[in-house]
């Protein structure tokens, strides 16, 4: 069996492929968008490397499988080529994800003020993968406002709505289990 190439070159002059062959510039819309999922599934991977809960890891590693799915939708120009079938983000993955919000959320106390990212270093990590999912988030509906044609699924936006909520609420919840206070911020600044 032959070894498959790493480098194609067909990228040298700025441009790639998205699914079904078209080629656009590297600066395009869609590829600020999947290429946000997978600078957040990378860092996922480094969050996920820094656990040791196996229920976290598990949700965290099947999130990942989604946004590899999720990569795959973005990189399909749709008016162009058919969406694989395996490329489509579900109602109940929205659902498995919000179900894990509500049992990380019920075990937390109350938040009566707005909290500054930091803690343990998992802790940390995951506040960094929630501003990248929230950046996600801005790219994948900036996409459908400048691409003509370009209807972004409601599950897909949901899901990655859920997603920065779910890595908030992690956040707090590996912070109370390393016993590191959360750090809740000063309105006055002094």
């Amino acid at each position: 069996m032959k070894k498959s190439l790493i480098y194609t070159r067909t990228g040298d002059k700025g441009t790639t492929s998205l699914v079904g062959g078209t080629r656009v510039p590297k600066t395009h819309a869609r590829l600020e968008a999947y290429g946000t999922i997978d600078e957040l599934n990378a860092q996922i991977g480094y969050l996920i490397s820094l656990l040791e809960e196996e229920e976290y890891k598990s949700l965290l590693q099947f999130i990942q499988h989604k946004l590899f799915t999720l990569g795959a939708y973005l990189a399909t120009d749709t008016s162009k080529t058919d969406l694989h079938t395996g490329s489509n983000i579900v109602p109940e993955d929205v659902k498995r994800v919000e179900q894990a919000i509500d049992e990380l959320d019920a075990s937390l106390p109350e938040l009566h003020a707005f909290v500054l990212p930091g803690g343990s270093t998992p802790a940390s990590v995951c506040h960094v993968c929630r501003t990248i999912c929230r950046r996600a988030e801005r790219r994948i509906l900036s996409l459908e406002e400048v691409e003509k044609n370009c209807e972004i699924d409601e599950n897909v936006k949901q899901f990655v709505n859920r997603l920065s909520d779910y890595l908030f609420v992690l956040s707090r919840k590996l912070n109370q289990l390393t016993q590191h206070d959360e750090i809740y911020w000063d309105k006055s600044c002094k």
